[in-house]
C-alpha cells in the first residue's frame, strides 16, 4: 500500500516546524502548506516528557512531512502546537504510511 493515499488527505494545515530555542525564544522554518486528513477529536496523549496531555485534534500527513514536537500548525483557522509526533512506517508492508500529529 505505501503512504497514505492523496485521495484522504483533503485538508490544507500550515507548519511552521520548530528548529529549537533562540535568545528570544522558540525558532521555527518559513510556513509550508501540507496536506492532511484531520480529526478534530479529545483525547489523551503523553508529550515528550511523559506527561499526559488533552490533544485536541489529530492531523495525519504525508510520511516525510516535517513536524516536530513544539511546531506551530494552523488548523481550519485556529493556530496551535504540537505535542509529540509519531511516524507510522511499515518499512515497506502494505501499510498506509503516514506522519501522526497529536495538536493542542
Amino acid at each position: 500500500m505505501g503512504s497514505v493515499p492523496a485521495w484522504l488527505l483533503r485538508h490544507q494545515v500550515f507548519v511552521e516546524a520548530l528548529e529549537g530555542e533562540g535568545p528570544l525564544g522558540p525558532e521555527f522554518a518559513e510556513q509550508v502548506v501540507e496536506r492532511a486528513f484531520i480529526a478534530e477529536k479529545r483525547r489523551m496523549v503523553r508529550d515528550a516528557e511523559g506527561s499526559e496531555v488533552v490533544s485536541e485534534t489529530t492531523v495525519i500527513m504525508r510520511l516525510d512531512a516535517v513536524c516536530p514536537a513544539g511546531s506551530r500548525v494552523t488548523v481550519n483557522g485556529r493556530t496551535t502546537y504540537v505535542i509529540v509526533s509519531a511516524r507510522q512506517d511499515g518499512g515497506g508492508l502494505p501499510t498506509p504510511d503516514h506522519l501522526e500529529v497529536a495538536l493542542q
